[in-house]
């Protein structure tokens, strides 16, 4: 806290209301020319048009309001609870946001940046009921540091600064980690082709004409051309669809794995896997069983058990035939090949399912299970490096967040400015301390 900034609350120097929304059932209060915004489009940014506009009757006989620009909204309840804004046109809102008002002793993007610093105490504030809620009542009381203007202004342009530089940095990260899932998907394309095996096999004794597998599909429409000794065969003649179910006759906690806890794209679990009362019937399944999440299949919910258990009925459970080696499987299905397949061919609008006869019916390239668990090797060779590259990605993300908010930590500590650059302010024509800002409010009320 900086000695010469004085801190009031919110409420005593800064005019802040909520919207409305008006009367849904009368259509002369909708289709005008005044954007009326939710809460929805409040995204951390400035606000240019709106999804929905209203009449100017409506601002006379609603609960709606008209702010000008420059305001600051924040979002005061629901899904975007905490989110903000600023107005770049005049415009009104529903009552989930609050508008702040701009007056003459706040740079709004000072303001607007000190209110995203304290997004989450706010939060917390308003907890403790049915959902949180960041009252009126909340916000007038939360203390805001009175600042010169000239140094405002060069608070924000540092943390502009900075801010860009960190984007630029995160730009940089998420760049190279979708270089790198390019490169894990080129490797599992050419693995499922048998390139990756290709001198393997001249040095192999393989299964000949004499030994074959009976589970080979002929006479198919297939275009791709495929090595040796590998056959089109369909998913469900290697992969058993299993039906056992767990019917829950007493309350007991079991091992439990929902859509939720399968990571998407990677074949593992999330950490928050646990025991849990099972009250419903759910899927039954095994260790050494393949797990397939059908709801959604573009999230590429897939996982080798390690464990046996029970799960959602929207996840699939798969034998594995002594045909296929179970991580040869779920490599194949984690292939964007597979993914695009599957999601091309789903039911349902808003919750998509793909079928199991489709699965059943699905072809894939299929060798012996000798060169199978050799492409295996092969894979985890080449993206076990790029594995621990975007475990690192991963990592420097989420520092680069909390790297944000220690910007703004020192920003508003009063640390984030130079003795000189301070010194620099203090030259321009309008600084003068923030006792005189205080008492320009007191005389305007």
């Amino acid at each position: 806290m900086k000695s010469t900034w004085l801190y009031r609350e919110l409420g005593e120097i800064i005019k802040t209301t909520s919207g409305g929304t008006p009367l849904r059932s009368n259509s002369d209060f909708y289709n005008g020319n005044i954007p009326w915004i939710k809460s929805g489009e409040l995204k951390h940014n400035i606000i240019f048009n709106a999804e929905e506009h209203i009449s100017e009757e409506a601002i006379r006989k609603s609960s709606a309001k008209l702010f000008p620009a420059g305001t600051i909204l924040i979002a005061l309840y629901g899904a975007t609870i905490g989110k903000l804004a600023i107005l770049g046109i005049p415009a009104s809102t529903n009552q989930a946001v609050c508008g702040i008002y701009k007056n003459d002793i706040f740079e709004t993007k000072f303001l607007f940046n000190y209110l995203f610093h304290k997004k989450q105490k706010l939060i917390d504030q308003g907890a403790g009921g049915a959902q949180p809620n960041i009252s009126q009542t909340i916000l007038k009381k939360l203390s805001v540091p009175v600042v010169p203007l000239p140094e405002q202004r060069a608070i924000v342009s540092k943390i502009e600064q900075l801010f860009s530089e960190l984007d630029n940095g995160i730009v940089n990260l998420k760049s190279a980690k979708e270089k790198l899932e390019v490169y894990r998907q080129a490797v599992l394309k050419r693995a499922f082709e048998g390139e990756l095996t290709k001198e393997w096999r001249f040095q192999q004794d393989l299964p000949n004409a004499a030994e074959p597998i009976p589970i080979y599909v002929k006479n198919e429409n297939i275009k791709n051309e495929l090595p040796k000794d590998w056959e089109w065969v369909k998913l469900g003649s290697v992969l058993l669809h299993s039906k056992e179910k767990y019917k829950p006759e007493t309350i007991q906690k079991q091992f439990y794995i929902g859509l939720e806890h399968i990571l998407k794209d990677k074949g593992e679990l999330s950490n928050n896997v646990c025991e849990e009362v099972i009250k419903t019937v759910k899927n039954k399944f095994k260790k050494g069983q393949i797990l397939y999440g059908k709801l959604r299949p573009y999230l590429n919910k897939a996982y080798l058990a390690k464990e046996s258990g029970v799960c959602s009925t929207d996840i699939l459970v798969f034998d594995l035939s002594k045909n296929i080696f179970g991580e040869f499987a779920i490599n194949y299905i984690l292939s964007r090949r597979f993914v695009n397949d599957m999601s091309e061919n789903t039911s349902g609008v808003n919750l998509p399912r793909v079928s199991t006869k489709y699965i059943n019916n699905y072809l894939v390239p299929l060798p012996h299970v000798s060169e199978q668990k050799q492409i295996v090797q092969e894979i985890e060779s080449r993206l076990s490096v790029s594995d621990k590259l975007a475990e690192s990605i991963n990592e420097s993300l989420e520092k680069s967040e909390a790297l944000r908010q220690s910007i703004l930590k020192k920003a508003f500590s009063g640390e984030l400015l130079t003795e000189k650059e301070l010194d620099a302010c203090k030259q321009e024509a309008d600084w003068e301390p923030a006792e005189k800002l205080l008492e320009r409010i007191k005389k305007s009320k």
